[in-house]
């Protein structure tokens, strides 16, 4: 196996719903693909919500998975294949992005923030609104303003390291 597999495979943040939020499913698929993802339908297209219901530390449809999952390359799977970045790199990488994500999720519970999305990538939108929205008016505490710097940071790694 690759080592461009193996990260995939050892990291999981497109499928837990870290890096993106969705994932679109062409048309010819929907039928094969319905008895084992979640479908949203919309006019017929369809997609489904990440984190996939078919992710637990690993992928359990891998060989089965939606064309956009197989073609899907983030920025750390590509500077592993351009030789710019070594398996184990990129795995620290991907630790620090899990371990800000754990982070930021602990916060939330602490303030026990209510959030409507179960995607940890939704939940950042929502946050980061609920935090652009009541701004001017909020005396912030501290606690507040580590996890408004949690999530920066986070959005800083996911963007520079994994191209989104």
């Amino acid at each position: 196996m690759s080592d461009s597999t193996n990260i995939c495979l050892s990291c999981g943040l497109c499928c837990d719903g870290t890096v993106i939020g969705f994932v679109q499913l062409d048309r010819e698929e929907l039928p094969l693909l319905r008895d084992i993802i979640d479908i949203e339908n919309t006019n017929g297209e369809g997609f489904f919500l990440q984190p996939c219901n078919n992710y637990c530390d690993g992928c359990t449809i891998y060989s089965k998975r939606p064309k956009q999952c197989a073609s899907f390359e983030c920025g750390i799977l590509k500077s592993i294949e351009k030789q710019e970045l070594d398996f184990d790199a990129a795995l620290d990488i991907i630790n620090v992005v899990k371990q800000k994500k754990f982070t930021i999720e602990s916060e939330l519970a602490l303030q026990q923030i209510e959030l409507q999305s179960q995607s940890f990538y939704f939940k950042m939108g929502e946050i980061k609104k609920l935090i652009q929205k009541n701004a001017p008016e909020l005396a912030l505490t501290q606690s507040q303003l580590n996890l408004i710097e949690d999530i920066k940071q986070l959005d800083n790694l996911l963007a520079n390291k994994f191209d989104v």
